[in-house]
């Protein structure tokens, strides 16, 4: 499994802003609670961001991804909407509850969530 799983409050919080249940800043999953290791969508969802990293050789994602955050959120003027528009979070989401996709992922999948 991609992601070394860390539980830590005060990381998860500190680089969410105090905003997220887990966030991954590669090649780490931060939880919130040692509980949420049994999420296993959640989980997934973290290890879709650790792909999403890897194919766009780690720093080029965290900066398409806070580029495409200022975007929205200047289109948009909500923070939540901007974040939930983000195509790396909306393959996420779409596909977190299947535990299969990352074997059948093809690279650069969030290309289709630009819009």
């Amino acid at each position: 499994m991609l992601g070394k799983v860390i539980v830590s409050k005060f990381w998860t919080q500190f680089f969410s802003l105090g905003k997220a249940q887990a966030i991954t800043i590669f090649p780490f999953i931060f939880l919130l609670h040692k509980n949420d290791r049994q999420n296993k969508t959640l989980l997934n969802h973290e290890r879709i961001h650790i792909y999403q990293a890897l194919e766009l050789l780690v720093i080029p994602f965290y900066v398409w991804y806070l580029t495409e955050f200022l975007v929205r959120l200047i289109l948009v003027q909500n923070v939540h909407r901007a974040y939930l528009e983000i195509s790396f979070e909306q393959e996420a989401y779409k596909n977190d509850q299947d535990m299969s996709y990352l074997q059948k992922r093809k690279v650069f999948d969030f290309l289709k969530y630009l819009s």
